[in-house]
C-alpha cells in the first residue's frame, strides 16, 4: 500500500475510534495554538495597543476582562451542547470564529472596536479551550478521563513557552496588526482541521453505563447495573461539594486570570532585563509541563485525593514569595517556579474534581452552570489588578489580595473533598 494511503486509512480509523493517547495528543496541538495566540498574546499586545490607541492600563485590561466574561456566559450552553454530542461542531466552528476575530483585531482603530473584538474572542474561547475539550474526553474515556486530561495538558501547557517568544518576535518583525494575521492563519489551517477530523463519531447522548456516583479514585467500573439510581442534575446543586468546588474554582480563576494579563508589566517592575521579561513567562509552560509529566509518571503511586489537596497550595506559595520579596528578582524567579507548577497541575485538579466529587455524567453542564460566576470573577480580576496598580506601590496591594483569595480557595477545596469522602463512606 502507498505510504500516504496507509497514513490516510490509519488516520481515518483513529478518527472514528481513536485511542486515548493519539486522540489527546492531536487535540493538544489545537489547545497550544489557541491558548498561545489568544490568552497569552494579550499580555504582549497591551503595550502596543496602549501606545497606538492612546489608552490607559485599566482601559486595556478591561478588554481581557470582557473576553473572560463572554467566555463564562457561554459556558453552560457550550457544556450542554457537548453533553448532547455536538462537540465536533462546537469546537470546529469555534476555531474558525477565533481565527476570524484575530483577523478583525488587526483592523481595530477605537476603544469600542477593541472591546467588541475581545468580547467576540471570549465567545470563541468558550468553545475551544480546556473546559469544552475536558468535557469531550470525559465523555469519550469515562473510565480513564483523568489520564486523558493529563496527557492533553502536556502540549497545551507549552502555550506560553512557545507563544511568548513567537508572538513577541512576530510583533517586533511585522507589527502587532500583521502579527495577528499569522495567528489567525494558524487557527484556520491547523485548529479547524484537527477539530473537524478527530471529533468525528461523537455519541449523541451521554453514556448511561456510568453512574453519577463514581468511585472517587476514578477507577474503572466493573458492573454499572449495580450502581445506585442516578440523581437528576438538580440534586447535585443541593449538596455541599458542588458549591464548595464552585468556591474553589472561582477563587482559583480569579488568581489565574489576573496574573497572565499583567505578567510582563509585573516582571518589568522587578527590574529584570527585557530578555528575562520574555524568557521567564515563556518558562512557565516548561515548568507546567514538567509538573504534569511527573504527575503522569507517578500518578498510579499517589493517592489522588492527597494530590488534589496539596497541588492547589503551590500558587499561593508563589504569591507569598512575591509579596514578601518585594518584587526582587529572586522573588520573581521563585514565584514563576511555584506559579508554573501550581497553575499547570491546578488545571488537572479543576478539570477532574467535579467528575470525581460530584458527577461524571453531568460534568459538562455542572461546569457550565459555574460559567456566569466564574466569568464575573475572571472578568473583574485583570481589570481590578490594573486599577490597584499605582506608580508608587506598583502591584503590591493587588498581589496581597490575590494571596488571600488563593488561600481561601484552597480551604474550599479541602472542605469539598472532606464532605464528598464522608458522604461516600455513609
Amino acid at each position: 500500500m502507498h505510504p500516504f494511503r496507509a497514513f490516510w486509512e490509519t488516520s481515518k480509523r483513529n478518527a472514528d475510534k481513536p485511542s486515548l493517547g493519539p486522540f489527546a495528543v492531536w487535540l493538544s496541538w489545537a489547545q497550544l495554538i489557541t491558548w498561545g495566540s489568544v490568552f497569552y498574546t494579550f499580555s504582549l499586545l497591551m503595550g502596543p495597543v496602549e501606545r497606538e490607541l492612546g489608552l490607559t492600563r485599566a482601559e486595556v485590561s478591561l478588554a481581557f476582562s470582557l473576553a473572560l466574561l463572554a467566555d463564562g456566559l457561554m459556558a453552560y450552553p457550550v457544556g450542554r451542547w457537548i453533553d448532547q454530542g455536538h462537540e465536533r461542531k462546537v469546537m470546529t466552528w469555534g476555531s474558525a470564529w477565533v481565527g476570524a476575530c484575530l483577523l478583525a483585531h488587526s483592523f481595530v482603530e477605537s476603544l469600542s472596536g477593541f472591546y467588541a473584538i475581545w468580547v467576540c474572542l471570549g465567545l470563541g474561547m468558550s468553545a475551544t479551550l480546556y473546559a469544552p475539550v475536558f468535557a469531550v474526553v470525559t465523555r469519550r474515556f469515562p473510565n480513564d478521563f483523568r489520564r486523558a486530561i493529563i496527557i492533553m495538558t502536556f502540549l497545551g501547557g507549552l502555550a506560553s513557552t512557545v507563544f511568548f517568544p513567537l508572538s513577541s518576535w512576530l510583533i517586533q518583525s511585522l507589527g502587532w496588526r500583521h502579527a495577528l494575521w499569522v495567528l489567525a492563519l494558524m487557527q484556520w489551517l491547523i485548529c479547524v482541521p484537527l477539530h473537524a477530523w478527530f471529533l468525528r463519531g461523537a455519541q449523541k447522548n451521554a453514556s448511561t453505563s456510568v453512574s453519577n456516583h463514581l468511585p472517587l479514585s476514578g477507577s474503572p467500573i466493573s458492573d454499572a447495573s449495580n450502581q445506585p439510581t442516578k440523581p437528576a442534575i438538580g440534586e447535585h446543586l443541593k449538596r455541599a461539594p458542588f458549591w464548595l468546588l464552585a468556591g474553589f474554582m472561582w477563587m482559583t480563576a480569579v488568581v489565574s486570570s489576573a496574573l497572565p494579563a499583567h505578567m510582563v508589566s509585573l516582571l518589568e517592575e522587578a527590574h529584570l532585563s527585557p530578555e528575562w521579561v520574555i524568557a521567564i513567562p515563556a518558562s512557565i509552560g516548561v515548568i507546567q509541563v514538567l509538573g504534569r509529566f511527573l504527575l503522569f509518571l507517578f500518578e498510579k503511586h499517589l493517592d489522588v485525593h492527597a494530590a488534589n489537596k496539596w497541588i492547589p497550595c503551590l500558587v499561593p506559595l508563589g504569591l507569598v514569595c512575591l509579596v514578601t520579596g518585594g518584587l526582587a528578582p529572586w522573588a520573581a524567579l521563585l514565584f514563576i517556579t511555584f506559579y508554573g507548577l501550581g497553575n499547570g497541575l491546578n488545571t488537572i485538579v479543576k478539570g477532574t474534581a467535579m467528575a470525581q466529587y460530584v458527577s461524571r455524567e453531568h460534568v459538562g453542564q455542572l461546569n457550565g452552570l459555574l460559567g456566569l460566576p466564574l466569568a464575573m470573577g475572571r472578568a473583574v480580576a485583570p481589570w481590578a489588578l490594573g486599577l490597584m496598580w499605582t506608580p508608587e506601590a506598583g502591584y503590591t496591594t493587588g498581589l496581597r489580595w490575590l494571596l488571600v483569595i488563593g488561600i481561601i480557595g484552597v480551604g474550599c477545596l479541602w472542605w469539598a473533598q472532606k464532605s464528598a469522602l464522608s458522604s461516600q463512606k455513609h
